[in-house]
């Protein structure tokens, strides 16, 4: 079988507010947690309790997520300034 090669190149990487949206998806799933508590005895007679941990789980992989997207941004930015002439 043949290896497949790319006629074209990949397009660059979209850049947008990252830090923003991975705070507010962290925020999304602990409110979907929350919301989700009152009903957890239905959830266990029903056998969907990974519903309830999951968005916990979300919540705690989001606040991982901030630190580092917020690492990136702070790294990406010292890089530019890096590259940037020194004024006198």
């Amino acid at each position: 079988m043949a290896k497949w090669t790319p006629t074209h190149e990949a397009p660059e990487p979209l850049e947008g507010p990252v830090v923003a949206t991975i705070t507010g998806g962290t925020i999304l799933w602990f409110v979907l947690f929350l919301v989700q508590l009152p009903f957890y005895g239905w959830f266990d007679d029903h056998g969907h309790t990974w519903w309830v941990w999951t968005c916990l789980a979300g919540a705690g992989l989001g606040l991982i997520g901030i630190w580092y997207v917020r690492g990136r941004d702070a790294a990406i930015k010292r890089n530019a300034a890096e590259k940037q002439p020194q004024e006198k």
